[in-house]
């Protein structure tokens, strides 16, 4: 039975009640913004945070609109808010409206308008079909890997008006590709069991014993991709000192992924976390640093 909406509901649905997820998306276009310039307008800094917070909700909301009935069968989701029945589908369609809404008018807003408006367009349609991807497509989290890209894309394009011309854009946008690749596969080991059940696709079950070497692939190209793409826009020396911290970090998790067997759900959802924490390192780093360069 549906019920009035809630705050914790409303926060549910777009887990804004869990920022790692948020914070995750908003990594990469930190990277993009302080790799395309030193320093960035704040204006422009505050409005890639407001797209990407609507982006990344209505990404949300859209996800469980798609899954409410298998999110039912899966222990780790039958409680989001339409899956329970906290919230009927009437409210998360017009909270989607709103944030499609409030994402399209920062879009407008943004400089170099028309580059940053048909990005805006076309990350769209990714958003909107990953969630069926998981029903047909092997490799589901190549999709949203290749969504996530369009959060380098679209602050790099604000700042430059073109995507051409530019081996950092193109290396970072690989970094992040890859990196979302690995992290959502690690959060897809949690719900292997159930997908295996219901008959979804994950790229868990896809690549079988391979899952955790291709994890750490992706991470240590993520790794390189960066740092090269850090190395050529010109970032202090003293920035390799971070990276190599965040690569050791990165290694660790491979291991814990390595040497663990049968873990409890939770442990996935803490590597997704650590990541989090690693790519926020890198970009911290990288914002000290290209400071000194304004």
């Amino acid at each position: 039975m549906n019920h009035a909406p809630t705050m914790a509901s409303l926060m549910a649905l777009l887990r804004w009640d869990k920022p790692s997820g948020r914070l995750i998306l908003l990594v990469p276009a930190g990277w993009a913004l302080w790799l395309a310039t030193p320093q960035p307008p704040p204006l422009l800094v505050l409005q890639i945070l407001v797209g990407g917070l609507g982006v990344s909700g209505a990404g949300c909301i859209v996800n469980d609109l798609w899954d409410r009935s298998i999110d039912r069968q899966v222990q780790r989701t039958r409680q989001r808010p339409l899956a329970s029945g906290a919230l009927g589908g009437s409210v998360a369609v017009m909270l989607l409206l709103a944030l499609l809404t409030l994402s399209l008018a920062v879009a407008l807003t943004l400089p170099h308008r028309e580059l940053c408006l048909s990005l805006a367009a076309l990350a769209v349609v990714p958003i909107l079909l990953y969630p069926g991807a998981k029903r047909v497509f092997p490799y589901p989290q190549l999709v949203l890997a290749c969504t996530w890209g369009f959060a380098v894309l679209i602050p790099w394009a604000a700042v430059r008006g073109t995507l051409t011309g530019n081996l950092v854009l193109w290396l970072t946008w690989l970094a992040t590709v890859l990196w979302s690749f690995g992290f959502d596969t690690v959060y897809a080991m949690a719900d292997q069991a159930d997908d295996r059940r219901l008959g979804i696709h994950s790229s868990v079950r896809s690549l079988g014993s391979r899952v955790v070497p291709v994890v750490g692939c992706c991470y240590g190209l993520t790794m390189v991709c960066l740092g090269l793409a850090a190395a050529t826009a010109g970032v202090q020396p003293w920035w390799w000192l971070i990276w190599l911290v965040a690569a050791w970090g990165m290694g660790r998790e491979v291991v814990l992924l390595w040497c663990r067997r049968d873990p409890p759900a939770r442990f996935y959802g803490l590597r997704f976390a650590a990541q989090v924490k690693l790519g926020s390192l890198l970009l911290l780093g990288m914002m000290a640093s290209r400071a000194g360069l304004a």
